[in-house]
């Protein structure tokens, strides 16, 4: 049977890059599990193309939803397809029953499956494989809230396509604003500053309070997941380690135990608050050791700033930390990006001290170098970074990158005499 998506048109929806990837999943499997941090979207981008849908937490029906989930969960499978089953962990019963349903059903498009919380694995849970499919969704990149121009296409680059160029509007200033206000669709395009900080700071409430708790079912200290959060925010873009966690706890007064942090930070990345950055094992001509620290990252610049009290008027009088998040929020935007275009973001450090802040490695192998740099003056040094790295990759084992970037946050975008790429994160979509 031809399976066609129906698309609903929702009042205010802005379109994600990751609805194109949702249609062919759906088009291609039973179902589609999207994964990713509670507010990011999920549930409005997947009721653009459900014809029902079944809220698990609505607290009108919850109870009686979970009752008939423990007894019969086929009956919360009925309904138009494709059909959303929002929040399905609440439920775990139900995963099954989709995966049984899918292979009875044989057809393609029947379920859409949200989540926030990674839920334990149990023995009897099926894998899922060849019938659910899975994808992440993150916060808005700048080109989905259109801040950015996106006159310069990441996917072009990796093609060939050197004739672009463009002109960022975005002010240093307003940086500071759209880190503060983060990628949350609940104020994409809001412009008022304490309406538009509010969002990031009741995330971070509601994650202390109660999400991180619910993640693993063990009670935690709000004050303490707090201080572990300004902990991780004053790391952010380092490669820092549980030990360099605990040794900044406790300078600012936050101690924790090294078995509280560990299993705070692992309950953080099952509700998708943490997403560090891996680091990238390419083959070099020398015998270099490659560094294998992750850098840390929240899933969106703002969980940072709600976690410092970092309000844009303070990001402008302290530099340093404004590099750092900026850096964050340019790797946020990367991911989204490149995995738009079937990529992976990393890091890049070795041993003799050369570090670059983004790599972009594509499923065919095709890769790019990006160094992330707020203002013009830093350009060159970064381009002279990115082509010593071109030169220490052995391109008798790996192809040459497709392109090198210095990413900023100035105004003009274009293409160096030495072939780097001088682009603002203003100018950038995938």
């Amino acid at each position: 049977m031809h399976y066609v998506c129906v698309v609903k048109m929702v009042k205010n929806y802005l379109a994600r890059i990751s609805d194109e990837k949702l249609s062919l999943l759906l088009q291609a499997k039973g179902a589609v599990l999207i994964e990713g941090p509670k507010w990011c979207g999920k549930t409005s981008s997947a009721a653009e193309l459900a014809q029902s849908v079944l809220y698990m937490q609505d607290p009108d029906t919850s109870k009686a939803h979970i009752l008939t989930a423990k007894t019969k969960p086929s009956l919360l499978l009925e309904g138009k397809t494709p059909r959303l089953l929002d929040e399905w962990q609440v439920a775990p019963e139900l995963w099954n029953a989709v995966r049984f349903a899918v292979d009875r059903r044989r057809l393609n498009g029947q379920f859409i499956l949200t989540g926030s919380v990674i839920p334990t694995r149990t023995d009897d849970m099926h894998t899922g494989t060849g019938r659910i499919a899975r994808m992440k969704m993150r916060t808005m990149s700048l080109f989905e809230s259109r801040d950015s121009s996106g006159d310069i296409s990441l996917g072009k680059l990796f093609d060939g396509d050197i004739s672009m160029e463009s002109k960022s509007d975005i002010s240093i200033e307003q940086y500071a604003f759209l880190i503060n206000r983060g990628g949350w669709p609940a104020v994409a395009q809001e412009k008022n500053e304490r309406i538009a900080l509010a969002v990031a700071n009741d995330y971070l409430e509601a994650v202390a309070n109660e999400d991180i708790s619910k993640a693993d079912g063990i009670k935690k200290n709000p004050d303490r997941v707090k201080g572990l959060l300004r902990s991780l925010a004053r790391n952010i873009s380092k490669e820092s380690k549980i030990s360099t966690i605990l040794s900044d706890l406790t300078e600012n007064g936050e101690a924790l135990s090294q078995v509280t942090v560990t299993q705070y930070i692992n309950a953080l990345k099952k509700i998708f608050v943490i997403e560090d950055l891996p680091a990238w094992n390419a083959k070099l001509r020398s015998k270099t050791a490659i560094r294998t620290a992750a850098k840390r990252h929240f899933a969106d610049p703002s969980i940072a700033t709600a976690a410092l009290r970092a309000t844009p008027k303070k990001l402008m009088s302290d530099f340093e930390t404004f590099g750092l998040l900026f850096e964050s929020l340019c790797i946020r935007d990367l991911r989204v990006y490149a995995e738009s275009i079937d990529g992976s973001v990393y890091h890049y450090r070795d041993k003799s001290g050369l570090e670059i802040d983004a790599i972009i490695q594509l499923a065919d192998g095709r890769w790019s170098a990006i160094e992330i740099k707020m203002g013009a003056g830093e350009i060159e040094e970064a381009s002279a970074n990115l082509l010593k790295l071109k030169k220490t990759v052995d391109t008798e084992k790996m192809e040459n990158p497709s392109f090198l970037m210095v990413l900023t946050a100035t105004e003009y975008a274009f293409q160096m005499e030495n072939g780097v790429w001088a682009v603002p994160l203003g100018c950038l979509k995938n």
